[in-house]
């Protein structure tokens, strides 16, 4: 019996995925939770676990297609009976899949389980044949952004049968740079297309592997003009060079983590009123405990920072004005006891903030070991969708960029988010004296309905009295 398999609901409204590898050919035997391949969601790249066992009969997308959830994804011939209807009967409400082994979002409660739901599956029609079935339809190629100069192109380049395989970061390196990666020859192992070969295309070095054959003009014509694409570094529209020798405008789309981000953002600034507070710490006193406990035989092989010791000291904090932990829910302010910290973290996939579940109830190292483990899952793009729900504050490291202090955006139905700054070896007072200090600048962004001035000022003075002398606190509680 042909069963069709269609792309499952990953869970926060996300309505695509797209294709990153299969593990699986047609024909081959698969095993009940075998890994078939990976997609791209909005948030991270997943593993798609087989629902069942059985022969794959047909792939009805290849890699880097892009497919909307509850879309033909997989065709099985299995054995047995036709699957049971959906618990509800047949005038119950239409179910969306759910991938084995991800569930729903998670609930605000910050329960560290996830529930795992069964995929729905769908019965092939009788008449449809793996053969039959259309592939998704792959995106349009972008404009290349750098080629050779040359006389009229005879033919339009036709995007190789075999899209070329990339990772994602590569994939996104060369939309962001208005490049076909279809255009690209790669180098890597396979023919993958690697960061290498986007740069060197990128700088206009030689790429002829992928470029089209050339009409060369007849006897006694002149030179057709040149084509559509130019050389990198070119003289462009007045001979004017333009930046990175680039085209001078080009489409970037806005998809995955781009797209997610600027509607929480839009939804942010439009739904919750937002006040930022600045305040300037003498961190001096925090940045030696951090290199006593590096010494120490509990840290020594763990990467402690002062994200650590400012996300224990919020924690301290929001536990003395739970208003910044809570959450507006019109007719009502939620009180929440539990502290989901989130943290975020930029990849090369873009800006995502997963969270630490039930903060409060970790003491420094165990929070430095979380924050370890949330950072190393972001950059590979393999953060559990749990992670990325629920949180209740947020904070963001603008330090790392080298940058003193901002006004972050709220996550949306979050009171709260600190932005911590760089540490600046400064001209202090301190003692009565002039000394250089270790000082760094903390911006706090609050949901003005949530809480008012007074209690975000506390809040803040908080954080900052506990850095400027942690003393036993940061490391004791």
């Amino acid at each position: 019996m042909l069963t069709v398999f269609p792309l499952p609901d990953l869970g926060e409204g996300l309505t695509e995925s797209e294709i990153v590898s299969w593990n699986v050919k047609e024909g081959d035997t698969v095993a009940l939770n075998q890994v078939l391949g990976e997609v791209e969601t909005a948030k991270a790249v997943v593993e798609l676990p087989s629902p069942f066992a059985g022969v794959v009969s047909a792939l009805h997308a290849g890699p880097g297609e892009v497919v909307e959830v509850g879309k033909p994804l997989v065709t099985f011939e299995v054995e047995g009976e036709e699957p049971a209807a959906p618990a509800g009967g047949e005038g119950g409400a239409e179910r969306t899949p759910t991938l084995v082994g991800y569930g729903a979002a998670a609930d605000a409660g910050g329960s560290r389980r996830r529930r795992r739901g069964a995929a729905t599956l769908t019965q092939a029609p009788p008449a449809a044949a793996p053969a039959d079935a259309a592939p998704a339809p792959a995106e349009p190629p972008l404009a290349p952004a750098a080629a050779v100069v040359a006389p009229a192109i005879a033919e339009a380049p036709a995007p190789r049968a075999d899209r070329p395989r990339s990772t994602p970061p590569v994939r996104k390196l060369a939309r962001d740079a208005g490049l076909d990666i279809a255009l690209i020859a790669g180098t890597g192992p396979e023919g993958l297309v690697t960061r290498a070969d986007v740069q060197a295309a990128l700088s206009g070095a030689p790429i002829a592997a992928s470029l089209p054959t050339l009409a060369a003009p007849a006897a006694g014509e002149a030179p057709a003009a040149p084509a559509a694409v130019v050389q990198a570094g070119s003289a462009h529209e007045g001979g004017a060079r333009t930046l990175g020798g680039r085209p001078r405008t080009w489409d970037v789309p806005v998809k995955g983590v781009k797209k997610a981000t600027a509607n929480a953002m839009v939804a942010s600034m439009r739904d919750q009123p937002q006040v930022t507070e600045f305040l300037t710490v003498d961190v001096t006193r925090s940045m030696e405990l951090t290199a006593q406990l590096k010494r120490e035989r509990g840290f020594r092989d763990i990467k402690l920072s002062p994200l650590s010791l400012v996300a224990k000291a919020v924690c301290i904090a929001l536990e003395r004005e739970p208003g910044l932990n809570a959450r507006w829910a019109g007719e009502n302010i939620t009180m929440q006891s539990f502290v989901n910290l989130g943290i975020a973290a930029a990849t090369d996939r873009g800006l995502v903030v997963p969270n630490i579940k039930d903060a409060q109830a970790l003491n420094l190292l165990g929070l430095c070991e979380a924050i370890n483990e949330l950072a190393a899952t972001a950059r590979a793009g393999k953060t559990p969708q749990a992670s990325l729900t629920g949180g209740t504050f947020t904070i963001t490291n603008v330090g790392v960029f080298g940058v003193d202090a901002g006004t972050p955006i709220l996550n949306p139905g979050e009171t709260g988010i600190l932005a911590m700054g760089q540490v600046r070896r400064t001209p202090w007072e301190h003692h009565g004296e002039i000394a250089l200090r270790d000082v760094m600048t903390l911006s706090l962004t609050f949901d003005h309905r949530v809480v008012d001035g007074a209690e975000g000022s506390r809040f803040l003075a908080d954080v900052g009295a506990i850095l400027s002398d942690p003393g036993r606190t940061l490391t004791m509680v």
